[in-house]
């Protein structure tokens, strides 16, 4: 029962990820603010009042994601305590990094952005096993 749990939890990853994303993809991208009105430079001019709104975006879409692929053990009745809470944070969390650093510092590619999700996926389903 575990590894249907697992690969429902890489199933689910796939799902958010590519599929329900919808205008939080574009948004958590500055680039996509930035286009708003041609020919001001955003992220330098303090006056803009959007700056910052990219990384509402990418906590959003942090959020949907970790829910996602934690919703099976809450399904199971894993969920009840303060490491559950502790973990979802810390996958939302980690999950927005790793898509600013690819969407908006060109640091990681897709490639090495899917294999975090996928190691944290991983590592999220061995700790909440042990829970």
């Amino acid at each position: 029962m575990l590894y249907y749990i697992l690969l429902l939890m890489i199933f689910l990853h796939i799902v958010d990820d590519y599929y329900l994303q919808g205008i939080l993809a574009k948004m958590k991208q500055k680039s996509w603010w930035e286009l708003r009105v041609p020919g001001i430079v955003y992220f330098n001019n303090p006056e803009y009042k959007y700056r910052h709104d990219y990384i509402v975006a990418l906590v959003m879409h942090g959020f949907s994601w970790a829910f996602l692929i934690m919703l099976p053990f809450y399904k199971i009745g894993i969920s009840g305590d303060w490491r559950f809470f502790v973990i979802f944070i810390w996958n939302a969390l980690l999950h927005a990094f790793t898509d600013d650093a690819k969407a908006n510092h060109g640091a990681i590619n897709l490639i090495q952005d899917q294999s975090i999700h996928i190691l944290q996926i991983i590592a999220t389903f061995i700790t909440l096993s042990i829970i």
